[in-house]
């Protein structure tokens, strides 16, 4: 499976929370991603989050779509990223869904790490792709 890794730079956009019923909210959050390196492409990521009241624990679930290229074959796909940080110690899954994939990216499946090393944010994508 082939790995390609880049950087990204966001930008974010609060938007409303959202009522989870009993006073409990939701953080809502818009971002606006680009994407270098073998993946040239641009993105938008809706998450929602909740922060629990111990310190360093809470979860976030989104829904990313990207559109550009990837190693020279162009089209749109979507990932969903599972994220939870319990007292502290963070897990995160970013996959594409599957049959998700458009034009020459159809048929795509992989998985994606993020990290942000010295305030840059970083991406690596393990991916497969029809021949």
């Amino acid at each position: 499976m082939p790995r390609i890794e880049g950087t990204f730079e966001i930008v974010r956009a609060i938007q409303p929370t959202l009522d989870l019923g009993d006073g409990a909210q939701a953080m809502h959050v818009r971002f606006d991603k680009r994407f270098h390196g073998a993946l040239d492409a641009t993105s938008v990521v809706q998450m929602l989050g909740f922060m629990t009241a111990t310190e360093g624990s809470a979860a976030y679930v989104a829904i990313e779509r990207i559109v550009g290229t990837l190693d020279g074959r162009t089209g749109a796909f979507v990932v969903h990223h599972t994220g939870r940080m319990d007292r502290g110690e963070p897990t995160l899954r970013v996959g594409v869904v599957p049959d998700s994939g458009s034009e020459g990216l159809t048929g795509l499946r992989g998985e994606m790490s993020i990290e942000i090393v010295e305030g840059e944010h970083r991406y690596a994508f393990d991916y497969e792709l029809p021949t």
